[in-house]
């Protein structure tokens, strides 16, 4: 593929054109758009919606997206879900701790393959689209490309995170190249298409995880005493440059909507945008450049020092969704247990390994796996771990070389799906065992110590 190029700057305001003077210069709805072109608004905010939250973006393209065939149910009903209340048929619900090994669908090994749309498989989630709330957790394991096929949203935002394989991705924006260490965010409502490597194959298919939020977007999270710098720097995202087709080929357009499947084609490619001008467009970023904070005196921080991206809810502090990585990093802390310790938490934690080994677990958290700790389900280091750590000489030294987990964290309650628990056939059954080798140390003092 040719070399890619790129507008940097989070949640500002990108201008792109391929043709130059494809931007009206008075105005975002001209009377004439340039060039023949049609002006066309996407939102991703209310109108309304405050100006620093305002989210929106003008197209410019060849044909507006209203010009297709009616649309009719998606021949192919992914295992997507839109609602995760405890009554539905799809739905096994449990307070267990959970845990996967590399997680992936039968659908590669058809002679056919399977793409990045078909490929979607719901883990857990909560809440429902229709209003707007809650959150859903994916996986997508795939070995075709999409070819004129592209996919669209109405449910929410898209995060995806590549455990395995490159993914090209095609957008009404530009394209935009995400390698594994790398996460692209597709709002709701953007048309995209996935290509994949010709290396992608039923043995070793393109495959990770995505996080969609049904409500609000991610945002970078404020900084507060760390100050202007740390974390992930605005800078660093990287949103792509116009780049239209202008074919008359015949298209198929997927969109998912209240968690069902529809579709319509047009004669035109849906990747037809001249110039775009605005604030909502789908974006990248390389999580190497994560600037990492930790503790240099005692004490072990709480997980949201490595919030990469945030998707905040009303309750101030609370999230629809954190998303949270565990990057190489020195520990120097004195006096301090150094890995996670064990706590019952408020919110829902799962976790997935891109690669590597990740520096709480001994053993059995592989790439492409997960795990699920769900709302006031205890967890901590397992066995192993624990004994390692607590005994270790707390010299500096630095964990994680080679690896990257990461966690969307929810103030959700996550119901689990059926194909997750019982049909994926990927649940480890004595995950629980983890912590069942952790014996008793207690010694209180004799009576002539006290």
């Amino acid at each position: 593929m040719p070399e890619l190029r790129y507008n940097n700057g989070f949640g500002n305001h990108f201008e792109s054109e391929a043709i130059p003077g494809s931007l009206p210069k008075l105005g975002n709805a001209p009377q004439k758009a340039p060039h023949g072109l049609y002006a066309e608004q996407i939102s991703g905010t209310a109108f309304t919606a405050p100006r620093h939250k305002n989210q929106r973006s003008w197209l410019y393209r060849i044909k507006p997206s209203v010009n297709h065939q009616p649309f009719k149910p998606y021949k192919q009903q992914p295992r997507v879900l839109a609602s995760f209340h405890a009554f539905s048929p799809d739905i096994e619900v449990t307070p267990q701790q959970l845990r996967w090994d590399p997680l992936s669908t039968d659908a590669v090994k058809a002679p056919e393959g399977v793409d990045f749309v078909d490929s979607l498989t719901t883990l857990c989630g909560a809440g429902e689209s229709q209003t707007k709330d809650g959150l859903a957790i994916h996986i997508y394991c795939a070995n075709k490309s999409m070819g004129r096929k592209s996919f669209y949203n109405s449910d929410g935002d898209l995060l995806i995170v590549p455990q395995q394989h490159t993914l090209h991705v095609t957008t009404e924006f530009g394209k935009l190249d995400v390698p594994p260490l790398h996460i692209c965010v597709v709002q709701r409502g953007l048309k995209f298409s996935v290509q994949l490597p010709d290396d992608a194959t039923a043995d070793r298919p393109a495959r990770g995880y995505i996080c969609e939020v049904y409500k609000g977007h991610f945002e970078l999270p404020d900084l507060g005493p760390i100050g202007a710098n740390g974390l992930a720097n605005p800078k660093d995202f990287e949103a792509p440059v116009a780049a239209y087709e202008d074919t008359h080929d015949e298209w198929q357009i997927v969109n998912k909507f209240m968690g069902r499947f529809y579709e319509f084609q047009q004669d035109h490619s849906p990747y037809d945008v001249v110039a775009f001008s605005g604030n909502y467009v789908p974006y990248r970023y390389d999580l190497m450049k994560y600037n990492t904070i930790g503790s240099i005196s005692y004490d072990h921080p709480d997980p949201s020092i490595f919030t990469v991206l945030t998707c905040p809810s009303d309750s101030a502090g609370t999230a629809v969704c954190d998303f949270v990585i565990f990057p190489p990093r020195w520990l120097v802390a004195e006096d301090t247990f150094r890995p996670p310790y064990f706590h019952r938490n408020c919110m829902s934690e799962f976790m997935g390994n891109i690669q590597g080994v990740y520096d709480a677990k001994a053993e059995g958290f592989m790439p492409g796996g997960a795990s699920l700790h769900n709302m006031n389900s205890a967890h901590g280091p397992d066995t192993e771990t624990y004994e390692k750590a607590s005994n270790a000489p707390l010299q500096p030294h630095k964990v994680g070389q080679g690896s990257m987990s990461f966690m969307f964290e929810s103030a959700y309650q996550l119901a689990t799906t059926r194909w997750a628990i019982s049909e994926s056939g990927k649940l480890q059954q004595d995950y629980w065992r983890a912590w069942s080798g952790l014996q008793k140390h207690f010694q209180p003092p004799s009576s002539s110590q006290q």
